[in-house]
């Protein structure tokens, strides 16, 4: 067991003036299994890739064992598998690698095949494997979800939940109760380190956050009735003082030296009265200044969805769909019905986003993002006449320019679109940026904001939560649950389609 030792970490990019770290400190256990959460933009890519040391920056960071970034760049993807392997960790015996390759439910064929050939998946599987097998090594695992599957994510979860050290960035629940042990959490005002699941770290966030605004609420009650009455005992002070000298009340008769001691008496004590409420004030609003600073907003979203004159609104009967006379899925048989959100469920390649695409294709609904192109099909599929359909694709890498111009290119309200981006916790600097600076969260999010912008009889959403921060996901599912919106989605986040789809389609 060894430690990594932050101290006074202070970190911007260049030619920016906000810090996306400041003077922060705290400590790691290289035997944790620990989770890295945190909403878009806040920086833990910008962390793994400090320990990395790709960057400057001012603090120190301490540790005695080497850092292994996921995902592992390989150099040569011509190769096949067990070279690209053998290269990776020269040390490690054959057996060792096909240990860990079946521990992830990896068949041993897939040594001899070009490492280009893989599935994102099974890239993601062997390099997992093969990197646990570096000695002193600490793992930095970034986003290692992204194109695995359910049933991948939980072979994946199972795998990490029997290894120590490392940290785990992922924004899925369920994987991050499965197999982390504590929270590396990126908070509004500070960096903190909890013990534990993402559940049970949320559970004591919301008790937190839930104390201090019943705090903050007791504190502004307390200052309110403070402020009057300071203001009360003031001008009783004033009155006093003023009334050491002059006529006793109620006659002609002037006061004598010795009342006037005891007039002096009485205003010091309205003076020192007040003066001590106004200290308590003061203690308050002090307090009062310390809360909140680390609760995250998330105001409720809103969504428009259209009431459509039919129950009916798509229906595939025996569709087969090909890319180039390739058959990607057959024989594909699903109802959607008003107030229905159907999940597509299924392995990697199975066909799910190219079912969306082929409705959007057929409602000549194409976007140069969405991947069209060859896309033909057999079958009958019925879109239910003048449907309003609002799609949000899987693909984000066509998104540039700022978000003035999107939002006009889309044809949608601009105020609005950049209200719900505020709420999906954008901050009003990035809204004059290129979007090909935005992380890939952030992007995700301004295709889910356009498409909550739309007035649609049915939303499309192509995983549309790759990339987005735990509390945003939280959001969009209260919003979902909410207006109940007719819908089919492809989304791997078992958490999400429990809660959101009223029937799952298992292509």
């Amino acid at each position: 067991m060894s430690m990594i030792n932050v101290s006074q970490l202070t970190f911007a990019y260049e030619g920016s003036y906000d810090n996306i770290f400041e003077e922060a400190s705290f400590r790691i256990d290289t035997d944790w299994k620990l989770g890295f959460c945190g909403r878009n933009g806040r920086g833990k890519t910008t962390f793994l890739n400090l320990l990395m040391g790709k960057f400057e920056y001012s603090g120190t960071i301490s540790a005695s064992i080497d850092f292994e970034y996921f995902p592992y760049t390989v150099q040569q993807p011509q190769f096949n598998v067990l070279s690209v392997l053998s290269e990776i960790v020269p040390e490690a015996p054959l057996w060792k690698i096909e240990k860990e390759l079946s521990k992830l439910a990896v068949g041993l064929d897939v040594l001899e095949r070009p490492f280009a050939s893989l599935s994102g998946g099974e890239r993601t599987k062997v390099l997992l494997a093969v990197l646990f097998l570096r000695e002193n090594s600490f793992l930095l695992i970034d986003e290692p979800t992204t194109h695995l599957d359910i049933q991948g994510r939980e072979t994946v979860a199972r795998y990490l939940k029997g290894k120590n050290g490392f940290i785990l960035v992922s924004h899925d629940r369920d994987f991050l109760d499965e197999c982390i042990d504590h929270v590396l959490s990126i908070n509004k005002a500070n960096i903190e380190v909890q013990a534990g699941n993402f559940s049970s770290w949320h559970h004591n966030k919301q008790l937190h956050d839930s104390f201090e605004l019943a705090e903050n609420e007791r504190l502004k009650k307390d200052i309110s009735r403070l402020q009057a009455a300071a203001k009360k005992t003031a001008a009783w002070s004033d009155k006093a003082e003023k009334g050491k000298i002059g006529f006793v009340p109620g006659g002609r008769i002037e006061k004598s030296t010795g009342r006037r001691a005891y007039e002096g008496e009485k205003s010091r004590k309205m003076m020192a009265r007040s003066k001590a409420i106004i200290e308590r004030r003061e203690r308050s609003a002090n307090e009062k200044s310390d809360l909140l600073k680390n609760i995250d907003t998330a105001d409720k979203l809103k969504i428009h969805p259209l009431k459509y004159h039919a129950s009916r609104l798509i229906e595939f009967d025996g569709v087969s769909i090909f890319y180039d006379s390739k058959e990607i899925t057959k024989n594909v048989n699903f109802t959607l019905h008003q107030g229905e959100r159907l999940a597509l469920v299924g392995g990697n390649g199975s066909g799910k986003s190219s079912i969306l695409k082929a409705i959007c294709a057929n409602e000549s609904f194409r976007h140069e993002e969405a991947g069209f192109s060859n896309l033909t099909c057999t079958g009958n599929i019925y879109i239910g006449s003048r449907l309003i359909i609002s799609y949000v694709p899987q693909d984000t890498a066509f998104l540039a320019g700022n978000l003035s111009g999107f939002a006009e290119s889309r044809q949608i309200d601009e105020s609005l679109f950049k209200a719900i981006l505020r709420k999906l916790d954008f901050s009003r600097t990035q809204f004059e940026k290129d979007m090909r600076g935005f992380s890939s969260g952030q992007k995700k999010k301004v295709l889910i904001a356009a498409s909550l912008c739309q007035k649609a009889h049915v939303y499309i959403w192509d995983e549309p939560l790759n990339y987005i921060d735990v509390l945003s996901r939280i959001q969009i599912e209260e919003l979902l649950q909410e207006f109940k919106p007719s819908m089919l989605f492809v989304e791997h986040d078992r958490a999400f389609c429990r809660n959101i789809a009223t029937n799952v389609i298992d292509i």
